[in-house]
């Protein structure tokens, strides 16, 4: 018999019921005659504080809620990607199905299809004892993707029944275990987790991989791990989507969670739209075969917009378990602080900076967290590299969910707004940018890529922050004034930021380059700086080393030698030292 309780008090998404109703904390419940989602947030021995993760209009004193002995949940199995959820895990499709165009309250849909038969390939034996995580059955999920059906991780036994390979639904008995207390457990393809708790694994392994974007701004100059954290965040049209686009598209990561966080609804429909139509590089297959995507608009209610980001994070951490790379796109971490602000507002918790709750830093530590590149208890190796997107009002960086994650996070690629009204994209600014992982990852740049990669990326940031004195100093009486190196070093910090910096997502050799071409493209930009330099110490003035376009040259190299000709760097190591021969002829 499920225990009830009867609401007293609604306010907003927080109901109240009286007296000592039995719930437990976290426990799912459904409210009211039409059954809405809820989830207990508080309990003292007189009062229940409920938070519902639907509108709670209409609702009214006398309801009745009932428990169900279970802590908010989602269904992890065959048919996760290539689907499209709300926050708590129902695919938009079905629910479109039962209410229409405009999402109804309390509609009651499968998170997964209970009637799709899929191909199941078993991997164990009868007699075989099985630990928690151990994979029984193979599935294609999609063309891309694997699905590595496994005992859930509380579960120990021996396999006592196994079903023919075949066509099964993800409600069928695949398999039968003896427990060690003597009792029989079935297993089937799809198992439940609770969205608050971390998945358990062996061990968690430090950075030693970058997760490599395509981007050279992140890539060369801020890497981010897999496994690792990174916050992206930037004011009102800065392109934090718009980054978090091109690295779920172009990333070496196997799988996409993107969450859809409070986000404005059209802006939210061209992501779903965009994520449809687009094909993935590396496979030729759509790349909603390898993704999934948790679509929780702004004016959905905001109770299942802080559920959002866990329903994500434990989707990612599922496929981890199988062995597999997964990248974690949340868009935005403020709309879920802001969530966060207005149920802890509507509990009438005592307010901390700006309004949001005393315990946002720690819910934000525990968000991240839950990265990194871990042996999972199958012994197989995985990881939930986590990128979030921080939207700070009027672009104040110093605001509290700006300053609290980035005290979390070990990447910040601080989006700017100046560079982004001057069409320079990703808008990502140099200067307030940095990555903690640069030297974890150093031993697989020197092994994958080039002993002198490090060095190379570091003389480009320096040559950069010259460049920022240096203007200075121009702001203040003109460039006119300055010696020749130094305007030697600003206009190679124009090549370095034109040239390299700059990237443009619809040219097809430049939206994504891999790391050998990044390497060759720094090699060149610091060897057209030594060759100048060598040239302006002789005492020839810029405006003769302009002359020969050369600066304009290296630049457009970008979109002149395609990712796969890299040969073609040899002429243009060739045409500088053309072009250091005919200055010293000319001016000899």
């Amino acid at each position: 018999m499920n225990k009830t309780g009867i609401i007293h008090g609604i306010n907003g998404p927080v109901i109240y019921l009286k007296g000592n109703t039995g719930f437990k904390m976290s426990e799912m419940v459904y409210v009211g005659e039409e059954n809405l989602v809820g989830e207990v947030i508080g309990l003292t021995r007189d009062t229940t504080t409920i938070q519902v993760f639907e509108e709670t209009t209409g609702l009214k004193p006398g309801g009745v809620v009932t428990a169900t002995d279970d802590a908010i949940s989602v269904t992890l199995g065959p048919g996760v990607l290539n689907n499209i959820f709300d926050g708590i895990e129902r695919p938009l499709s079905e629910i479109a199905k039962a209410s229409g165009k405009y999402i109804t309250r309390g509609v009651n849909v499968d998170s997964l299809d209970t009637k799709k038969l899929w191909d199941v390939r078993m991997t164990v034996k009868e007699g075989q004892e099985l630990l928690g995580g151990m994979v029984i059955a193979k599935t294609q999920e999609t063309k891309t993707i694997v699905h590595k059906s496994m005992v859930p991780p509380d579960i120990h036994g021996t396999v006592t029944w196994v079903a023919a390979d075949g066509r099964y639904t993800i409600q069928d008995t695949i398999l039968k275990l003896k427990l060690d207390d003597g009792s029989e457990k079935e297993l089937t393809l799809c198992q439940k987790w609770p969205i608050r708790v971390p998945r358990p694994t062996l061990k968690r392994y430090p950075a030693t991989e970058p997760l490599i974007t395509g981007q050279r701004i992140l890539d060369t100059m801020f890497p981010i791990a897999k496994g690792g954290t990174a916050a992206v965040p930037g004011g009102f049209g800065t392109g934090k989507t718009m980054t978090q686009h091109q690295i779920a598209k172009w990333s070496n990561a196997d799988i996409i969670i993107y969450i859809g966080c409070g986000e404005r609804g059209n802006e939210m429909t061209q992501v779903l739209e965009e994520f449809s139509e687009l094909v993935d590089p590396k496979t030729g297959n759509p790349l909603m075969d390898r993704t999934a995507l948790i679509a929780n608009t702004s004016n959905m209610p905001v109770a299942a917009r802080e559920a959002s980001i866990y329903t994500g994070l434990t989707l990612a951490e599922y496929y981890r378990d199988m062995g597999y790379d997964v990248a974690i796109m949340a868009d935005s971490t403020s709309r879920w602080a802001e969530a966060l602000r207005e149920l802890s507002g509507r509990l009438e918790e005592m307010p901390a900076e700006e309004g949001f709750p005393a315990y946002l830093a720690s819910r934000l530590s525990a968000f991240y967290e839950r990265a990194g590149m871990m042996q999972n208890l199958n012994g197989s190796e995985g990881s939930v590299s986590i990128i979030g997107a921080v939207s700070p009002q009027g672009g104040d960086f110093s605001e509290p969910v700006t300053m609290n994650t980035k005290r979390f996070v070990r990447c910040f690629w601080g989006l700017d707004k100046s560079l982004a009204y001057a069409r320079h994209f990703p808008a990502i600014h140099w200067l307030t940018s940095y990555s903690e992982y640069l030297g974890d990852l150093a031993p697989w740049y020197k092994d994958h890529v080039n002993k002198n990669f490090i060095d190379m990326r570091n003389q480009l940031m320096g040559l950069l922050n010259s460049e920022s004195s240096l203007m200075e100093i121009v702001k203040l009486i003109g460039s006119d004034v300055l010696p020749d190196d130094q305007k030697l070093i600003l206009e190679i910090a124009r090549v370095i930021r034109l040239g390299f910096l700059q990237q443009n997502a619809f040219h097809k050799e430049d939206t994504s380059v891999p790391m050998n071409k990044q390497f060759k493209m720094m090699e060149i930009i610091l060897y057209l700086y030594k060759k100048s330099k060598v040239l302006v110490t002789m005492g020839m003035p810029m405006s003769v080393l302009k002359e020969d376009n050369i600066f304009e040259k290296v630049i457009a190299i970008k979109y002149d030698v395609p990712n796969d000709k890299l040969e073609m760097f040899d002429d243009y190591r060739r045409a500088i030292d053309e072009f250091y021969d005919n200055v010293l002829k000319r001016n000899g």
